[in-house]
Parts: C-alpha cells; sequence; structure tokens
C-alpha cells in the first residue's frame, strides 16, 4: 500500500474517533511510517490518536509530536495536580503501597520506584494519562522481581497458544528480563497479542518485537 492511500486512511480513521478533534491533527507518511502533530486538548488524546493510528493496515511505526494544550480555565499547577496524582496511587489496590515516587514539572509526571509485573507499570500510565493537567508522563518504575527465563518463556508461549491465531509463526527468545519476539503475523491485532503476553509475564522490563507484517 503506497503512503497517500495510507496517509487517507490514518486521516478517515482519526475523523472517525468521536474522542479527539481530528482537524488539530495533522498526518505524514513515509514508507509506512506515520508522523502525528499537532495539538489536542489533553494527554488522553495522544494515546487515542497513536492507537488509531496504529490500527490503521499499511502502518508499520507511529511517531507522536502532538502537543497538549489545554484551555486557560482548567489549568492546574504542579502542586496540586501532584497531589490528585498521589491519591490516584494511594486509591488503586492494584498498586502495592508505597512503590512509587512521582515529581510533576510544569504538567509532566515522572514516575520512579518498582512493581511486581508490568501490567502495573502501565495501569499507573493509564490512570495518570486521564487526569486534567498531565502534559507528558515519563514513566521510569522498574519491573521486579526478574522471573526465570525458562519460566517466561514458557508463560508467554502459553498465553499465545490460547489467544494467537497462528501461534506457531511467532517465536520468543528470552534474555535475561527482556523478550523478544520474532516472526511473521498477518494482523496488527496478532501483534498487539504478542507484545501483549510478553508483557504479562512477571519480571519481563523490556520488549523487543521484531515481528513483521505479512501485507
Amino acid at each position: 500500500m503506497d503512503d497517500r492511500t495510507v496517509r487517507q486512511h490514518v486521516t478517515d480513521e482519526l475523523n472517525f474517533a468521536p474522542m479527539i478533534d481530528a482537524a488539530q491533527i495533522g498526518v505524514a507518511v513515509e514508507n509506512g511510517v506515520v508522523t502525528l502533530t499537532g495539538h489536542v486538548r489533553n494527554y488522553a488524546e495522544k494515546g487515542i490518536a497513536e492507537h488509531v493510528a496504529l490500527r490503521v493496515r499499511g502502518v508499520r511505526a507511529v511517531v507522536e509530536q502532538i502537543e497538549v494544550r489545554y484551555p486557560d480555565n482548567i489549568r492546574i499547577g504542579d502542586e496540586a495536580l501532584a497531589d490528585r496524582c498521589a491519591r490516584v496511587l494511594e486509591w488503586d489496590v492494584q498498586i502495592p503501597e508505597r512503590s512509587v515516587e512521582l515529581k510533576v514539572e510544569k504538567g509532566c509526571v515522572t514516575l520512579q520506584g518498582s512493581v511486581p509485573y508490568y501490567h502495573q507499570k502501565a495501569d499507573i500510565d493509564k490512570a495518570l494519562r486521564r487526569l486534567a493537567g498531565v502534559t507528558d508522563i515519563v514513566n521510569l518504575i522498574a519491573v521486579k522481581p526478574p522471573a526465570q527465563p525458562a519460566e517466561i518463556k514458557a508463560r508467554i508461549l502459553a498465553a499465545l497458544r490460547r489467544s494467537a491465531k497462528d501461534p506457531d509463526t511467532i517465536r520468543v527468545q528470552v534474555d535475561g528480563d527482556t523478550v523478544i519476539l520474532d516472526g511473521c503475523v498477518d494482523a496488527w491485532r496478532e501483534r498487539e497479542l504478542a507484545e501483549r503476553a510478553a508483557w504479562s509475564a512477571p519480571g519481563v522490563r523490556a520488549v523487543e518485537d521484531r515481528l513483521t507484517l505479512a501485507c
């Protein structure tokens, strides 16, 4: 699929998404790599726009350069925003108590600490991105403790057998706490399933996705 067609499909998909104002988002495509520019009303919309672009057939990767521009009447100071973020973490029973530290500077939330599972790290990011006033999130939370490579691989393969259409086309390697996915899948959804299976294994701190799409 040529870049002009991919760009049109991405633009149409953004216009079809009711959660974002697509008129404020620019789309450029080069060799299947989509660059998103412009501005949105909150940080959550940045993630939505990126996810929308990734699900379009022919998109190989997305470079997100969208700026968050909050209306002046809902601007929130860093101290108040930090308090809101801390309260969200305190009330979430899935997050180990006192496992995460945060700081806020000009709306950018930096997270540090450690949690046992990657999904906890991702859930924290997901919960905070919905807060008004957040302009960016730097998630430096570590995933501990590490698990044995053989156990990690076995869990990922078992998850793929339960969910993937053709799990035998996906190869899994484990190097310490890093998972390497290789092979070929026929849809972006299958790639997302493989990544989700890898990140769900306890002790995984990094995933290298080398999967290719069969176009």
